[in-house]
């Protein structure tokens, strides 16, 4: 089976440390919010939004796996006598390889989707029965089709900024707007990667790294400004759907 990677040569390795530094700050929100459903256990937006992100956390994780076996050759080197066999492995590289990126696939759009979904009151079972398809549609056929997975994922991330859109225009406050740029910046990156080749897909790994520092910023300030008596928004809990006016000090 083919392998097929877009990344320039150059940036190799690069992109690994990039989806490390993603996992870290998907796994720190991931934490947040199951802290804060935890200590409020009516609130299932906070399980929600932890486990949304938790499943991107993981995909991250997948997916730096799957590229460590596919940007370093995995030999297995035995001694016989006097003669050394070296035996590539390649069938168990190729295992790897397609486990890993199928389940990045899978559990980005499955988190995407359980961000998305935060924003409606009631989802039928059919709904979620059909959701689930295309999400594990667009991950298998992304084996082949490879912009299926970036076009799916750059179209839930636009209606989560549009939900987040909406909020704002009611709350007004700083951290849905923090999100807003997240998950537009994010959007957009996977938008470059659909028509990525060389030096683009490069600068749209950048790109989602932009994003995901802007999470970074956001959940520091959300651990600092919750220890606050005050709160103007300052909480996890406008991660997931809070349309509340802003209140006066």
């Amino acid at each position: 089976m083919a392998r097929i990677v877009l990344t320039p040569d150059w940036f190799m390795g690069f992109d690994i440390l990039i989806e490390f530094f993603s996992f870290i700050v998907l796994a720190i929100f991931s934490f947040l919010s199951i802290q804060s459903y935890r200590m409020n256990r009516s609130k299932k937006n906070f399980m929600y939004v932890g486990i949304g992100f938790g499943l991107i956390a993981f995909a991250q994780l997948a997916s730096i796996l799957a590229k460590i076996f596919l940007y370093y050759d995995i030999t297995v080197v035995q001694q016989v006598g006097s003669a050394i066999i070296a035996n590539n492995v390649v069938n168990s590289v190729d295992i790897f390889y397609h486990i890993g990126f199928f389940f990045y696939r899978f559990l980005t759009l499955a988190g995407l989707y359980m961000i998305y979904q935060l924003h409606h009151k009631k989802i039928s079972f059919e709904n979620y029965l059909l959701f689930a398809y295309f999400i594990v549609l667009s991950a298998i056929l992304s084996r082949e089709i490879y912009y299926l997975f970036h076009l799916t994922a750059f179209f839930i991330l636009l209606m989560i900024a549009r939900n987040y859109y909406r909020i704002y225009k009611e709350n007004k406050f700083a951290n849905t707007r923090i999100l807003i740029t997240s998950f537009s910046i994010l959007a957009i990156s996977q938008l470059l990667f659909i028509f990525s080749s060389g030096t683009l897909q490069a600068t749209a790994n950048v790109i989602e790294l932009i994003s995901y520092a802007l999470l970074l910023f956001l959940a520091i300030k959300i651990r600092k400004d919750g220890k606050k008596k005050k709160q103007d928004g300052d909480n996890i809990r406008y991660v997931g759907r809070n349309s509340a006016k802003r209140r006066k000090n």
